[in-house]
Formats: C-alpha cells, structure tokens, sequence
C-alpha cells in the first residue's frame, strides 16, 4: 500500500489556507517526498506524518515555491538526531543550490547524496520504488516524476515442491532474492508466476502541456497535475509564463488514460478552484481539486 498526501497546493506563494507546493508518499516505512515550499514543515505536521523516514527528496525545479522549505526541513531532521543518509534528486545544479541555501543549516549530523538527472529522462531505484524523472516544458529546466512500485508474480507453493525446493527458501525466493543451496541455484521465477500490476503515480507542476507527460503519465493509478488557472480568460497567461490551465491538465489525464486526476499548485488569486471544475469533468470526469493535506492509500489490486 502506498499512503499519498498532497502536503501543499499553493503556487507562487503560500496563503492562510494554503501552503506551497510540496507530495509526500510513503511505502514500507520509507517516504519520498516530491519538492519542498515554504510551509512544508508544517504541513507534515499538520497531518500528522513524521520527517524521520524521509529518505528521498525529489525537486521538479529551483523556483523558490518549490524549495525554500528545504533548509528548514533539514534543520528539523537534524535536531531529530538523524544519522541515515538523505538522497536528493534534482536538474543539473542541485548540489550547488542546495549548498547556497545551507548557508543558514551549514552543519547536519547526517550525509546528503546527490543525484543530478542526466539528460530527458532518468530512472532511480530505491527504497523498494523506481523514480523516473522526465524533462517538461517551462521557463528554467524542470522535470516531473513518475513513482513506481512493481509487484511480483504470485507464489506457488505447489511448483515449489514438484520441484523439491526446501521451505527455507521459499520465503527468500518470494521476495524475489537469488539463493544458493549445496551448490544449486534457486532462482525466482521457479516459484513465481508472471508479474502483477503494480501502483504508478505521476507528478508534474510548472509546465505546458508535452508528450514527455502524456508518455510518463500512461495508465497511472494517480495523476497530480499542476491546474495554475482555471478561469477561462487565463489561458494567453499560461502559454505566457508556460503553465497551465484546468482544462489543458485534464486533456493530458485524458490522452494518458489515467485513472484519476488532482489538481493542484494553483495561482494565489484562484481562491475557489472547485468553481471551475464543471468545464474539467466534461474532459476528464474523474478529476478533483487538490488542497492540502488531500489524501489517498493507493492498495494493490485484489486477484
């Protein structure tokens, strides 16, 4: 199962009711989370979720909407006496900006792993989920993710002892490890059948509509969409400062055949984004409005 809470909404910069724009997910005791605003902190906070497990930080882009929570985060981690290392994912320069805004969290007790994305695309395995991040379209370079987390075949106990493989390694095996026993190899796929679907969520904020989304974002179990206008005479503003609108987003959830679509990272002056959901769900009908502290528990698929 995979817990997902839309942490911040928010654009540009944050309200009394609304905070920047930040995902948490967590998975196995492990969390991801997905850019990292102002009021971050308080957002976890408030719903309740702990900073401790946080083993990933992903960011789409160095706008300060999406990172000027970080040192302050950081700081937090380290008061908590974190010692675990802490991953950082981000387009080229990561490593330089996050060491400018450690100026004011200059000394951690824990070490800080970078990895800048290399090209249009990259993948990164950890932590039991596969992290893609893709290049979108917007005024500096910006990239959305894709989080994955594959699900193997179902174990069968009665191919396993046809085959006469000890019960001791049937646990193993159906973790998917390799084992070696009195000079055989046991490989998974003895004792597996053929993989199952997994949980796919696709993420994207500060960006035109591309391909590069409707790709990454196929046949996600949940789609979170930046919606920064929904009013309709907003749409010259998007193109204008490449984001985009309600309807443009909802096209996308579309085109990839998502199951369901959030929007979210809105303009500080859209107050009320539900007002204009109407024209949305002529498009895409399984859409809603992001707020904070939104939340859902992704569940594999009953057989």
């Amino acid at each position: 199962m995979l817990d997902i809470c839309l942490l911040g909404s928010g654009g540009m910069m944050p309200l009394p009711y609304r905070w920047l724009t930040a995902l948490m997910m967590r998975y196995n005791g492990s969390s991801i989370l997905i850019d990292c605003g102002e009021g971050t902190q308080i957002a976890i906070k408030e719903k309740g979720w702990s900073f401790k497990p946080i083993d990933v930080i992903c960011f789409t882009h160095y706008h300060g909407d999406h990172i000027s929570g970080l040192p302050g985060l950081l700081l937090t981690m380290g008061n908590a006496d974190r010692t675990e290392p802490l991953t950082l994912i981000g387009p080229k320069g990561l490593e330089r900006v996050v060491n400018a805004l450690r100026t004011i969290a200059p000394e951690l007790p824990f070490e800080i792993i970078y990895r800048e994305i290399q090209g249009p695309e990259e993948t990164f395995e950890m932590e039991g989920y596969r992290i893609r991040a893709f290049r979108v379209n917007h005024n500096v370079l910006c990239y959305g993710y894709t989080v994955e987390i594959d699900r193997a075949g179902k174990f069968d106990a009665e191919r396993a002892k046809a085959q006469g493989i000890p019960l001791k390694l049937w646990n193993p095996l159906q973790k998917g490890e390799t084992m070696e026993l009195d000079g055989r190899i046991y490989t998974p796929d003895l004792v597996l059948g053929p993989p199952r679907k997994g949980i796919k969520i696709t993420y994207c904020t500060d960006t035109r509509p591309t391909k590069s989304i409707v790709e990454n974002a196929r046949n996600s179990d949940l789609f979170i969409c930046e919606g920064m206008y929904g009013e309709p005479d907003k749409a010259k503003k998007a193109v204008e400062h490449k984001h985009m609108t309600f309807q443009e987003a909802a096209a996308l959830a579309k085109e990839a055949e998502v199951k369901e679509l959030w929007l979210t990272h809105y303009s500080p002056s859209l107050t009320r984004p539900e007002e204009f959901m109407e024209e949305v769900w002529k498009i895409f009908p399984n859409a809603s409005p992001g707020k904070d502290r939104k939340s859902m528990e992704l569940k594999f698929e009953e057989e």
